[in-house]
């Protein structure tokens, strides 16, 4: 009597890829489930059952495909830029070593660890620093704040309470009330500001940093969206003159001055210099109330409510 044995097919090993994007889609699974819809500023609804958010919900927040979004979390093989990535990172509220993680498991680069400037030297803070009560900052091209004294860190925000991916002046113009209610000239401002960005982009266009900022701008802003769509032009001003309403001293005029930290344009010291005697003095006036401030925080104390 012979016996027969029946083999089972057999079965192709997972291969790196497949183990990642499995990686992935669990990885994005948990996360999603982790978060309510109160902390998304979502309405819970009746008859809800999923844990956390909906596939639905998050492809809502990140401003991507549901289906897509649903291939994402199926482990399929699709394509994923960097800048839907970010999108994603920002509606799942990941803190930074998990936006680490899901780069590294989407294989791609995340392009908030890229840097246009060296750095921030000793020298160039203790220069902000001399330059108080002015108000002045390092910014890069794309309008990022790279660093700032206490006065500039004031003026139409805390920027200390701000997180350092949201510290940028496009941004801060469309998606913060306290910046946007400060601004007197806002209409013309975020117009050219708008336009200058339009025109540094241009020798940036496959950068996914760019990418990723734009996305983010055309996203959270319809005023934004119209102004881009208007595809004007313009160069970056040295000097100008602008009016600001600081909420705690009043109204400032101040000078506005750029100055390259390097032989071609890039990183930039921008400075605020008073136009006339009284923003000087207001300027005074925010500066002793910062440090008073600072100093009650050291003891502890309560701070003052500022008259």
């Amino acid at each position: 009597m012979t016996t027969m044995t029946l083999e089972r097919p057999a079965v192709a090993a997972d291969t790196a890829d497949d183990v990642r994007r499995s990686e992935l889609a669990a990885f994005l699974r948990s996360r999603r489930e982790r978060i309510s819809p109160e902390q998304a500023g979502l309405p819970r609804g009746p008859r809800r059952r999923t844990p956390g958010l909906r596939r639905e919900e998050v492809a809502q927040l990140a401003a991507v495909g549901v289906t897509w979004y649903t291939w994402l979390e199926q482990a399929r093989d699709i394509q994923v830029s960097a800048q839907v990535l970010d999108s994603i990172a920002r509606a799942l509220m990941l803190d930074r070593g998990e936006r680490v993680h899901l780069f590294a498991l989407a294989g791609s680069t995340d392009p908030l660890s890229q840097a246009d400037c060296p750095g921030i030297t000793p020298a160039l803070q203790a220069m902000l620093e001399r330059l108080e009560p002015f108000p002045a900052c390092v910014q890069n091209a794309r309008y990022d704040i790279l660093a700032y004294n206490r006065t500039y860190g004031h003026l139409l925000c805390d920027l200390d309470a701000i997180p350092p991916e949201n510290r940028n002046c496009l941004w801060l113009y469309f998606a913060d009330d306290h910046w946007r209610a400060g601004t007197v000239d806002r209409e013309e401002a975020t117009r050219a500001m708008v336009a200058k960005f339009r025109a540094s982009m241009a020798e940036h266009l496959a950068e996914p940093a760019w990418k990723c900022l734009l996305k983010r701008l055309q996203d959270a802003s319809e005023e934004f969206r119209h102004l881009w769509a208007r595809h004007e032009v313009a160069e970056l001003t040295a000097y100008r003159t602008r009016s600001l309403l600081q909420p705690r001293v009043g109204m400032l005029r101040l000078d506005y001055t750029s100055l390259w930290t390097g032989p071609t344009p890039g990183a930039r010291l921008v400075t605020f210099t008073p136009a006339d005697q009284e923003t000087q003095h207001r300027l005074e006036r925010l500066l002793a109330l910062v440090r008073a401030e600072e100093a009650l925080e050291r003891t502890g104390a309560a701070p003052a409510q500022a008259g």
